[in-house]
């Protein structure tokens, strides 16, 4: 089958979050399955390309024409990179906003790449399904199904849509439709509208052929109001073409026997390399050495409410009273930044925290960790919790979204479970699932069993691989013209 990746960012290009992993890890999963992969992304500062492709396409955005380029970059691993080359919408120093937020011309940027990829489908490479992932190219199946509905080029061509994250749907004012060259009757309830305001993602919910989240519980969250961010209504008449997908993990770049980074290698068979890990963890962050006898605790996150620091906050003081010690790599809103450095300044010697991203220090604390603190409002897959459980580092969570899908609580009678949960979003009910992990980390077998446990667990992209091509599968019969008598519903 031949693939086409549309999204706005993917490694080893540009990233910003969990989106680029799946872009860097599905389209090698599918190629190793003997499928045919081109990823599409926007060329970024500092992507580099081996060809031009196409020197120059012609993009209607309003009443403007714009001229990208299509260029093409090194294959990697069998994946084809490709890229759209507009330097004054994306030679920028950030993907999507700086500091005084989001880019005001975002909605043309992203029309502009969406329109682009129809082109490339029509000009370079003609694949058998379209998968576009999150509102930056939810145009993408608008497209296709309404201004390109009769163009035989591309009319048959089927649309997968994944949703990585619902918070983030691409709002823009009404006035954005004019200006990225759509036609008025797409302002309706049943189209883009939302609110007075025009809603990428919801365009792309409504025609792409299917949906897909990245975690069976995620799925059913989005279909709630608690959850579906306003869209909930949408994703309920979409049901039965939303299927739950849980992520894959690269293990290749994510494991403690073969892992660069961490002081000393170890594996499900022997681990004692995980004691030489930790004391790098506890030296890195200048913390005595007198903690490498008590649970070490770690937080790397963007430092946002999502992610549960409202609760980390409030118990912190209370954590730090506990036996145990503290680190936290991560960026985010300054009132976090600032209360996390506050509760070091407290507890010196026991809280440690550094701002910023440093990739090398985060392998270096998974692999140097006890227990993996993720105790987020709501986390539509997640990764490190499930970097945590092949590490050894045993992840205490919310039950929610991918959270719930990949850990179990672990049950003391039996020793069977990966990892403690709480359901509730409280700040009590995080210090309560902390100190169960802490009384069974004073019972080293029960300890030993579950970290073994976490370690044998496979969630590799293989699986997930295999589920999407059946998806694709089901999405190009899905556009098979009907046939007298039979009915093609959408």
């Amino acid at each position: 089958m031949k693939i086409l990746f549309v999204a706005s960012e993917g490694l080893p290009y540009s990233k910003t979050g969990g989106l680029a992993d799946v872009i860097e890890g599905l389209p090698r999963a599918l190629r190793e399955m003997g499928h045919e992969v081109v990823v599409l992304l926007p060329r970024y500062r500092g992507n580099k390309a081996a060809s031009v492709l196409i020197s120059s396409v012609t993009i209607a955005l309003g009443d403007q024409l714009r001229f990208p380029a299509i260029v093409e970059g090194k294959p990697i691993e069998g994946v084809r990179y490709c890229f759209v080359d507009d330097p004054e919408y994306f030679d920028r120093a950030q993907l999507y906003g700086d500091r005084n937020g989001d880019y005001p011309d975002n909605a043309e940027r992203f029309a502009e790449f969406s329109r682009a990829a129809i082109e490339f489908v029509k000009r370079v490479w003609l694949p058998d399904v379209i998968h576009c992932h999150d509102w930056q190219t939810g145009l993408v199946p608008v497209l296709l199904r309404t201004q390109h509905a009769r163009d035989p080029a591309v009319r048959s061509l089927p649309s997968v849509l994944t949703i990585h994250n619902l918070a983030y749907q691409g709002v823009f004012p009404r006035t954005a439709l004019e200006a990225i060259g759509l036609p008025p009757q797409l302002f309706t309830m049943d189209a883009l509208e939302f609110y007075g305001r025009m809603n990428y993602l919801k365009g792309g919910l409504i025609y792409a052929d299917y949906l897909t989240t990245v975690s069976r519980r995620y799925a059913k969250e989005i279909q709630t109001p608690e959850y579906g961010a306003g869209l909930e209504g949408v994703i309920r008449n979409r049901g039965e073409r939303l299927v739950g997908i849980l992520n894959g993990v690269d293990y290749s770049a994510w494991s403690p026997e073969a892992d660069s980074f961490i002081a000393q290698n170890y594996s499900l068979h022997n681990m004692a390399g995980k004691k030489a890990c930790k004391k790098d963890v506890l030296a890195q962050y200048k913390l005595p050495e007198d903690n490498l006898d008590r649970p070490l605790a770690a937080i790397i996150s963007r430092f946002v409410d999502q992610k549960g620091f409202d609760l980390i906050v409030e118990i912190a003081d209370e954590l730090a009273r506990e036996n145990m010690s503290i680190v936290a790599l991560g960026t985010g809103l300054p009132v976090y930044e600032k209360a996390m450095k506050a509760l070091a300044e407290r507890h010196p010697g026991k809280i440690a925290v550094k701002v910023g991203f440093d990739n090398a220090l985060a392998h270096k604390i998974e692999a140097g960790a006890d227990i993996f603190l993720m105790p987020s409002r709501f986390e539509p897959c997640g990764l490190n919790q499930i970097y945590s459980l092949r590490y050894g580092t045993v992840p205490v969570v919310r039950a929610t979204g991918g959270l719930d899908d990949t850990v179990q609580n672990f049950d003391g009678a039996t020793e069977q479970g990966t990892g403690f949960k709480f359901e509730e979003y409280s700040g009590e009910q995080l210090l309560d699932a902390v100190r169960r992990s802490l009384a069974v980390y004073r019972d080293k077998q029960a300890w030993r069993a579950l970290q073994g446990n976490g370690m044998a667990k496979d969630f590799s992209w293989k699986t997930s691989a295999a589920s999407y091509v059946n998806l694709y599968e089901a999405a190009k019969r899905s556009r098979i013209p009907r046939v007298s008598g039979t009915s093609n519903r959408r």
